[in-house]
């Protein structure tokens, strides 16, 4: 019988799978195989929030397949090493993967598709399966340019692309029963350090979602998803970085449902594609400046003492604070939250955007490289941003975006008893009512920090 195998690498589903799509239409006998990467740990990716929601969505994907006759073969080590041992012990002829845009991807690929041709395998590498569109598909016409380096230009192009029709899971996997023996499946119970309050993981969660956010949210998406109190964002990124859910599939239902609401999702959809094909063609943004600014970022002294403030939400500011305890609780942040902490740090205490960088992906359950890295460079402005020196003041966010401080109470109850505009200045308070709150000082006052940010930039 012949026989294939899927590496599952940030796809881990059955429905709209690609390349466990082709590996049935191949051969008699498939090899699900998931390899728990040493070189991912090594690199500081393994972050424990992602390693707790990785062990759910592995759980459920070997639940999925053993409904279908088959069963996730589960191996620890080098991915070119381990897929080869399969490979030889089974006598597969090709291995089936999505594709990578980070540079660890795209050297991962490398390697595989070297050991596997010195032992006579091919390797097909499919597109289309961790993004909607893949990175390269759409070019600046005529340019000669290899990405768009503008988001506008892209949605544009991206949107008249035509999307593939999203496929069903299959229905039967038939697994070889020599020479793909398994270790045990991850156990989210085995990972120390989560968060608090980490979302659940898994194919079976993410359709819940999805189907729950359909019914309920994607309506009033445009409207609401900028309101922190309001949670009414999809908090479907941990299943998108995990590819328990498929951006296709999303593209192609929220498309379905119509209506502003979903439009505004689509967009937010493209921006991740944007991410992609940005870091696909440029891998070293992922740790150097997409377009450098010349910074002598802070270091040292005070910058550290600020900076260890903003991770633990002690900066004295309350909506910076809020998300910074939402991170640390759920593993995961408001996108709004997201983009006012990023430019706290990078433009009003002017800390390097990889030191916000490194400690998002310590805790981010979608801490996805391109998407985090590249959002960082956006807000700090050695991105993709149009404005590049723009600051986000976050008193004026707090009360654009959470009016009535029921995000900030929600996360910093120590200021709860504060009513009205108070609540997101609260240094305004008397010494004697700041006493009633064990809250600190502001690290810095605004306009001092937009006087340095601006100084540091050549800006008049």
């Amino acid at each position: 019988m012949s026989v294939a195998v899927v590496l599952f690498t940030s796809d881990l589903r059955l429905h709209d799978h690609p390349p466990l799509r082709a590996a049935l239409a191949c051969a008699d006998e498939v090899v699900p195989l998931f390899v728990v990467d040493e070189a991912v740990e090594a690199a500081g990716f393994g972050a424990p929030n992602r390693r707790a929601f990785l062990a759910d969505c592995l759980r459920d994907l070997d639940a999925g397949l053993r409904e279908r006759g088959g069963h996730l073969v589960v191996r620890k080590g080098d991915v070119a090493d381990e897929v080869g041992r399969i490979v030889t012990g089974t006598g597969a002829g090709e291995v089936h993967m999505a594709a990578g845009v980070s540079d660890f991807a795209q050297r991962r690929e490398e390697r595989l598709r070297a050991a596997l041709a010195s032992i006579g395998c091919r390797l097909r590498v499919h597109d289309a399966v961790v993004t909607a569109v893949a990175p390269g598909a759409v070019v600046p016409s005529g340019s000669g340019k290899d990405h768009f380096a503008v988001f506008t230009p892209y949605f544009r192009r991206w949107s008249a692309e035509g999307l593939r029709e999203p496929f069903r899971a299959p229905r039967a996997v038939r697994v070889p029963e020599e020479g793909a023996d398994s270790a045990a499946l991850p156990s989210r119970a085995a990972v120390t350090g989560t968060s608090p309050g980490l979302a659940e993981g898994g194919e079976a969660e993410g359709r819940r979602r999805l189907a729950s956010w359909r019914r309920g949210g994607i309506a009033s998406y445009e409207e609401l998803h900028d309101d922190l109190a309001g949670d009414a964002t999809s908090r479907l990124s941990p299943h998108l970085h995990f590819g328990t859910l498929s951006p296709v599939e999303l593209v192609h239902r929220a498309r379905t449902a119509g209506g502003p609401g979903a439009d505004a999702f689509v967009r937010q959809l493209c921006w991740r594609d944007f991410h992609h094909q940005v870091l696909a063609a440029r891998p070293a943004a992922s740790r150097s400046d997409y377009r450098p600014r010349q910074d002598n970022w802070r270091t040292g002294g005070a910058a550290e003492d600020e900076t260890a403030a903003w991770r633990e939400g002690r900066t004295g500011y309350p909506v910076v604070d809020a998300a910074m305890r939402q991170l640390l609780h759920e593993g995961w942040m408001h996108n709004r939250g997201r983009l006012l902490t990023a430019s706290f740090l990078a433009k009003t205490l002017y800390v390097d955007w990889r030191t916000g960088a490194r400690h998002f992906l310590a805790l981010l359950v979608d801490g996805d490289v391109a998407n985090n890295q590249l959002n960082w460079q956006w807000v700090a402005g050695t991105g993709t941003d149009s404005r590049p020196n723009r600051v986000l003041n976050p008193v004026t966010q707090a009360r654009r975006y959470d009016p009535d401080g029921a995000y900030v109470r929600r996360w910093v109850p120590e200021l709860a008893g504060i009513s009205g505009s108070a609540l997101h200045e609260p240094w305004r308070l008397s010494a004697q009512e700041r006493a009633r709150y064990d809250y600190p000082e502001p690290v810095v006052g605004l306009p001092e920090g937009l006087a340095r940010f601006k100084e540091a930039r050549g800006l008049d």
